[in-house]
């Protein structure tokens, strides 16, 4: 019997650069909870965005932000892994030496940003909706920094390589996205962060389910005895998975037979 059902949000529950949720994805979570199966957005994004986009439903919902560095269930935090501050900043610094790479710094409540371009501030502010606090100079947080993640508006995959080989063996770094690396304690993982729940809530690997398509899902779908991979994900990321999908809420539709 699944009791939770976990999902990464860009790629795989938004698909083709969707921002928001279709309202009958809520209908559908809303029919799963009604049955007693929990249900967590998986995401790099921060806790406050998460419940913003999952507004109808937020309170019910468990949720895996910035990449697992923090778990919570109705406003209790089951896990917070903070980065260690000194390496943070050294990572900041590289980022924004980058030339086309801006730089987003997660505390729990709010996102740090120092945008080179108006491009930039308007992604963060407007199109994922994030709740920011701009700052002169990143060592004014007075917070733990939960995540450091790199936006390279060129693309990714232009700038990958140098952060994982300068970094890679210092802080757990993951791409989420085409236009985003993601930087956490190496400790941190969604995978890591499943694990979390599922001792929190005594429940067993085998009764989840969980939905991804890119490198930072990996740890989450090995942690579940039922992984779905979207049809679009590259190769690597299918041979994580047991099932492949190309629809997140109908494959919980058809499952469920909601």
């Amino acid at each position: 019997m699944i009791k939770l059902v976990a999902s990464d949000l860009d790629g795989t529950l938004l698909l083709n650069g969707a921002q928001s949720v279709e309202d009958s994805m809520f209908e559908t979570i809303g029919k799963l909870l009604d049955r007693g199966i929990l249900f967590a957005p998986a995401s790099g994004r921060q806790m406050t965005s998460l419940k913003r986009l999952f507004a109808p439903v937020a309170e019910e919902l468990v949720y895996i932000s910035e990449n697992g560095a923090l778990v919570s269930y109705k406003g209790k935090t089951i896990a917070k892994t903070p980065m260690k501050r000194e390496l943070a900043l050294e990572i900041i610094e590289d980022v924004l030496a980058q030339e086309y790479c801006e730089v987003l710094v997660s505390g729990e409540k709010t996102a740090y940003i120092k945008p080179k371009t108006k491009e930039y501030h308007d992604r963060m502010t407007k199109v994922v909706n994030y709740h920011t606090t701009l700052v002169s100079d990143f060592s004014e947080i007075q917070e733990d920094i939960l995540k450091v993640a790199v936006c390279d508006l060129s693309g990714i995959e232009h700038s990958k390589e140098h952060f994982f080989k300068r970094w890679g063996n210092e802080a757990a770094a993951v791409v989420s996205g085409s236009l985003y690396l993601d930087f956490m304690d190496l400790k941190v993982s969604k995978g890591n962060a499943m694990k979390q729940i599922q001792q929190s809530m005594n429940i067993l690997p085998e009764e989840c389910m969980a939905f991804g398509d890119n490198y930072n899902d990996i740890p989450m779908l090995d942690s579940v005895g039922h992984a779905y991979v979207m049809e679009k994900a590259v190769d690597d990321i299918k041979k994580h998975g047991q099932f492949i999908t190309a629809n997140v809420e109908y494959t919980l539709k058809d499952v469920f037979h909601l």
